[in-house]
């Protein structure tokens, strides 16, 4: 097929070699003279075809399949792509109500979890490899035991649970050892918001909230789209109500955020307030007095910003009866709940935005409270027994529990992980968890909805699931995962029946003949077969989502309610957060989350003291006081000391735009010893300065300086294009005085002079739409295109030279430089420009135009000269310096596309497009004689986004969804002055902030 390429090259005399040509000789010359010695090819591979292919295969073809990963034990829905058995990309599924198509960065990552060679692989006895069987034999004789004491000298320690199977077997296990004890514990908890509904209700609810009935919404230290069981959804649910487009005004939701430290919610508030975390009991308990004019409510007098703030957002919250929204974040105390309860009700916004239903946990104790418990049975010398399923609680547990010390007071104790982590290392027994991508389980999601989870590959390491781990505390130690969940949903569907025949028995005549028994039977299995492959093929089981609950908050309940005290106005609040990308410390060694650039801070590879630039300057610290790798913006900061509670951490500082003054952030899930090689190491723990009385946030942090200096591989100045109107925004009132304010005149150069040859697109011009205004940066997308392009990591030091190989980056912008400034968030994928400038200085033709509009790499032409790196002003080429690709371990190469090429040692790489289902797509569309449907070719970025803020298409089809957006009057094209031509272009970003704010 002729290219647009084919234009650039002039007839030359007949014998005379282009220098395209005589590159192209060179490159391949070069290649073939030695370089394979410098790790330049690709080890040598054996192909064994199929002797007899599966009948219901086409070789080459993914499958799908529906199952769900959870995180922090609830599910998400999701498919799975899987090739020739072994599973390589994971989607969100559709038809689950917790994901609607989408997915976040940790169902993302979890393919590489599953692949991981540092993933344990061995049972262990007092750290020496053992056997299963030898489990076993050890565990039935302990059980033996045990059972002459009805199990009081046994415990059970987990995770949350929402396993409905699971929380079975442990129910049964508790019937058989009546004395034994089951505890709880997650380091990141929902204590409060379960102690926050005790509170208000007299007993635990699940909260859900609907985002996209609400108009105006009030976060009280909350990030509900990137921390919580419903956060795909919500996402999703909010963006609904933040597109502005043309001819449309179905009105546009107004969003306040009141937090300390900087999240991904908060990025997206049209008000922000940066306050301690302290501060926010008094500001909501003010905010209750205001709307209720009960003078009897006691409250602290909050600052004057405080105050005004109070007054906008409730005088906004009462023109908005039924249709606002109340939350607070589960780092907030139970009384922040209770209040928040009660503004939902005050509002009438329960059964609008706000519904309650039974809680979907298993088991709702207090996390911190069951712990507690079970370390003083430990200490009382009650604990005999100890099974801990998951977790790892001798990293992560109170530092004033002492756990990992107290292990050591059971004489027996086992630990199910996937790794062998801190705490394995100090159980006598340690049995490999298998993976949810290879095990049979079941969850339920936000909404009590619960999912069958299947296998899509067998266990690699001869792991072992919650299930058949439970199961060999019982008789019946034999039974497979398979066999444990299918027979407890095969009960229910018996149950259901029963409970359907009696009903329907009591409304007939007794004198009529009853139904044959067996034949009850056999017609109640039929259908239950018929629901199971149902669940299996859907994601889900049907009719399992809760029904609404009717709570009421109690009348008395502000009567003896007493604010906290103030604060000392001097003293530092601390305070502990999840990390954005590795959690509780769980995916402490997935190279993906460790490498990806947080979505506010952009650092990568390690934690830090986050503070506010005037705090630093306070106390003192220089947030920056050097550079490395010339003009990169790599960080060298100060390392401070910390000192709270007795305990102290040496940390570096990092200073964030948003942050409230007098208070710090610190994320957990660093200073891992025993996490692989990716986790091992980076960062400090936060964990050695929690203690249960300060599980989120308290006051009276010392900060020393040390005078010693560390490096942050902080990616925000990498590749940067500052300086230039990038990203464009307005607000509400300003869009509808000027819809097309983001449009420059320097933005269409069509009447200049070009020198790239015109070319006609006659069939499809791909082309992608990018909404920042419903972006809320959670990188979603940048670890979707790394699993299906197989991207490598490149680790801390290359990072530090601004040589991360992301297809797809998310830049963010802070408008000015004030305390609560506005976030910006614009994704920069390749822009695949009509007038590419990295194709013209290419000497070897490795990146050329496709007659689809397509800026195309073919990577066994490129020789590495990086022109078009150098040329492309939106910095969007990634060059392997090194060989980043593991292209030697072999369980690696299970997890990589085969659809997509695992580029060498000196190659330039770039976002596609995804052209590999682009082609896929088209072979379909012709194979079935039909044409291409608009919405059938979905890039990875696209289906990961949980707010839908990027649309592929072909522009060609004036009624795709693509064309459509292009035709908005805030389109416009990113550094479009150039005379590029961008095939990518952007919505600008349309904030509504409250007219009475300006007016004041």
């Amino acid at each position: 097929m002729k290219t647009r390429n084919d234009t650039y090259l002039k007839d030359l005399p007949e014998g005379f070699l282009h220098r395209r040509d005589f590159l192209r000789l060179m490159g391949a010359s070069i290649a073939l003279a030695g370089l394979s010695g410098c790790g330049l090819r690709q080890p040598v591979e054996q192909i064994v075809p199929y002797v007899s292919g599966p009948e219901d295969r086409t070789e080459g073809a993914p499958l799908f399949y529906a199952t769900a990963t959870t995180h922090g034990g609830y599910a998400l829905g999701t498919l799975v792509e899987s090739h020739e058995f072994r599973p390589t990309k994971v989607e969100g599924n559709p038809l689950h109500p917790a994901s609607l198509g989408a997915s976040d960065i940790f169902s993302q990552a979890s393919v590489l979890t599953l692949y991981d060679p540092d993933r344990s692989n061995n049972v262990l006895y007092q750290g020496q490899i053992d056997t299963y069987e030898n489990f076993l034999i050890d565990l039935r004789r302990k059980r033996g035991n045990q059972q002459t004491k009805n199990g009081s000298g046994l415990r059970i320690l987990t995770e949350n649970i929402t396993s409905p199977t699971l929380a079975s077997q442990i129910e049964g296990l508790l019937k058989d050892f009546p004395a034994a004890g089951w505890h709880q514990y997650e380091p990141v908890n929902r204590d409060n918001e379960r102690d926050g509904s005790m509170l208000a209700f007299g007993e635990a609810v699940e909260t859900i909230y609907r985002f996209d009935q609400a108009d105006v919404i009030l976060l009280l230290d909350a990030d509900p789209f990137a921390d919580g069981p419903g956060r795909v959804r919500y996402a999703r649910d909010f963006s609904k109500k933040r597109r502005v487009r043309k001819g449309i005004d179905s009105g546009m939701n107004r969003l306040y955020a009141v937090e300390s430290s900087p999240t991904v919610t908060g990025s997206m508030a049209d008000h922000r307030l940066a306050v301690r975390s302290a501060d926010i009991e008094g500001l909501a308990g003010r905010l209750l007095l205001e709307l209720t004019g009960n003078s009897s409510l006691p409250t602290s007098a909050p600052e004057t910003k405080i105050s005004e703030f109070i007054g906008l957002v409730g005088r906004d919250l009462i023109r908005n009866r039924g249709s606002s929204l109340v939350i607070a974040g589960r780092s907030q105390p139970a009384s922040v709940h209770a209040i928040a309860h009660s503004l939902n009700a005050l509002l009438g916004n329960v059964g609008n935005t706000v519904i309650y239903t039974e809680p979907v946990l298993a088991n709702t104790v207090n996390n911190v409270e069951s712990l507690r418990s079970l370390v003083a049975d430990i200490n009382a010398g009650k604990v005999e027994m100890l099974a801990i399923v998951g977790g790892n609680p001798a990293y992560d547990a109170p530092s004033d529990f002492f756990f990992s010390e107290s292990l050591s007071n059971v004489a027996w104790t086992s630990h199910l992980s996937l790794y062998e982590d801190e705490t394995s290392a100090r159980c006598s027994w340690h049995i490999p968890l298998a993976h949810e991508l290879e095990s049979w389980g079941d969850a339920r999601c936000f909404d009590g909805t619960a999912s069958i989870i299947q296998p899509l590959i067998a266990p690699l390491y001869d792991g072992r699931s919650p299930h058949e781990f439970l199961a060999a505390f019982t008789e019946n130690y034999v039974a497979t995962g398979y066999e444990i969940v299918r027979g407890y949903w095969k009960t229910q569907n018996q149950d259901a029946n029963s409970n359907n025949a009696r009903d329907t028995n009591s409304k007939t005549d007794r004198s009529s003949k009853l139904p044959d028994s067996r034949a009850n039977s056999a017609k109640a299995a039929d259908g239950f077969e018929e629901g199971w492959q149902a669940s299996l093929r859907n994601g889900l089981v049907a009719n399992t989502a809760f029904q609404t609950k009717t709570v009421s908050v109690k009348a008395d309940l502000w009567g003896q309610y007493l604010p906290p005290p103030a604060a000392d106005p001097g003293s530092i609040e601390i305070n502990f957060r999840p990390d954005p990308s590795i959690y509780d410390g769980r995916y402490s060694n997935n190279a993906w989350l460790q490498e990806l650039p947080k979505p506010l801070t952009k650092l990568t590879w390690d934690n830090a003291v986050l503070m506010s630039p005037n705090l630093a300057l306070q106390l003192g610290v220089n947030q920056e006081v050097g550079s490395t790798g010339g003009s990169h913006g790599t960080s060298i900061v100060e390392i401070v000391e910390l000192k709270f509670d007795g305990k102290t951490v040496r940390a570096p500082v990092f200073a964030v735009r948003g942050h409230a003054d007098e208070s710090v952030t610190i994320h957990l899930g660093y200073g891992r010893t025993n996490a692989g090689e990716a986790g091992s190491g980076p960062g400090f723990n936060a964990y050695a300065l929690r203690s249960s009385g300060a599980m989120w946030s308290a006051s009276g942090l010392e900060i020393t300086k040390t005078g010693e200096t560390f490096s942050l591989a902080c990616t925000q100045a990498h590749h940067s294009m500052e300086g230039r109107e990038l990203v464009r925004h307005a607000s509400l009132k300003e869009y509808k005085r000027d819809p097309t304010f983001a449009k420059r005149e320097a933005d269409d150069p069509a009447k200049q002079i070009s020198l790239y040859p015109g070319w006609t697109y006659e069939g499809h011009a791909w082309a992608m739409s990018i909404d920042t205004s419903i972006c809320n940066g959670c990188s979603a997308c940048v670890v979707a295109c790394q699993a299906e392009n197989n991207i490598p990591v490149v680790g801390k030091e290359e990072v530090l030279r601004a040589r991360e190989m992301h297809w797809i980056r998310v830049d963010t912008y802070f408008e000015d430089n004030a305390e609560n400034s506005r976030t910006l968030h614009q994704p920069v994928p390749c822009q695949h420009c009509e007038n590419a400038p990295c194709e013209i200085v290419c000497p070897v033709g490795a990146t050329t135009h496709s007659a689809e509009g397509l800026n195309e790499m073919t990577y066994n032409r490129c020789v590495g000269t990086r022109y078009c790196s150098n040329n492309c002003p939106y910095k969007v080429r990634r060059f392997n310096f090194f060989g980043y690709a593991d292209l030697e371990t072999p369980v690696a190469q299970l997890q990589r596309n085969p659809q997509v090429t695992t580029r060498s040692r000196g190659v330039m790489e770039k976002c596609t497009y995804c052209v590999q289902r682009i082609q896929y797509a088209k072979i379909n569309a012709e194979t079935e004689g039909r044409e291409l449907l608009d919405g059938e070719i979905v890039t990875a970025c696209q289906q990961a986004c949980p707010t839908e803020a990027i649309v592929f298409g072909d522009k060609n089809d004036k009624s795709s969804r693509v064309a459509k957006l292009k035709a908005e009057p805030t389109d416009y094209g990113l550094l479009a002055d150039l005379n590029t031509r961008p095939r990518t272009t952007y919505l600008a970003t349309i904030k509504n902030p409250n007219e009475d704010a300006q007016k004041e």
